[in-house]
């Protein structure tokens, strides 16, 4: 194991281990090494590497804490990463949310409060008859996020928010080029809305498959 990895394992179950906690402050850097057995650069560049991914947090003239260690800001880390993502990813990203989303919106249909409702009915309203696709695109995003907030998981949320963004671009695309595309989405809303209302799980689910589905279907018969 390279010094650095066994340096970041090491403070790694420090955190794990409950030595450190969410907000705690580190060790002087020269009182941490020694009680790690390190030095004091491989410590430094192991500080820097769990920096990078919301582990730690490196305050200039105050010192290095742990951060909050919430989900959503440990999943940071995977924005920078999808970022990144190739053209010919969208379709895996797709079927990932296939996967995520359907159980989210179950979920939600357990929990959504009335007040939650009359929010997403205020959302979809938002849209009349003929919305143009990136507005579309940009409503539906929104109709989503939060649902998937009112399943009441933050991990799930988190894991969502980070993959939205490859799939925009296809999403405005299909709603461009795709006869019967907006119509069909609105539809798929107030179906999937409907089911919320009802509290009905099972219904939520298929609805939001079916609708998540349809973009992922156009996207892989696209040339």
């Amino acid at each position: 194991m390279a010094v650095t990895d066994e340096a970041i394992e090491k403070i790694k179950a420090m955190i794990t281990s409950g030595a450190l906690r969410a907000g705690d402050r580190l060790p002087k850097e020269a009182d941490l090494a020694a009680d790690l057995g390190l030095s004091r650069n491989s410590l430094r560049e192991a500080v820097r590497a769990l920096a990078l991914v919301n582990i730690l947090d490196v305050r200039r003239g105050d010192g290095t804490y742990v951060t909050s260690l919430e989900p959503q800001a440990l999943l940071e880390a995977l924005n920078f990463i999808v970022d990144f993502h190739r053209d010919d990813t969208v379709l895996e990203f797709l079927q990932v949310r296939r996967i995520l989303e359907p159980a989210a919106t179950a979920m939600a249909a357990e929990r959504i409060t009335p007040e939650e409702v009359q929010g997403l009915q205020e959302l979809l309203d938002s849209l009349g008859p003929n919305p143009d696709p990136e507005d579309l695109v940009d409503k539906d995003m929104e109709f989503h996020r939060r649902i998937v907030a009112c399943a009441g998981n933050s991990v799930l949320s988190s894991l969502l928010e980070s993959m939205s963004g490859p799939m925009t671009r296809a999403r405005v695309w299909r709603g461009i080029t795709q006869t019967g595309t907006v119509a069909r989405t609105i539809a798929e809303h107030h179906a999937i809305l409907d089911a919320l209302i009802a509290r009905d799980p099972e219904v939520a689910r298929s609805w939001a498959t079916v609708h998540i589905a349809g973009v992922e279907q156009w996207l892989a018969s696209v040339p």
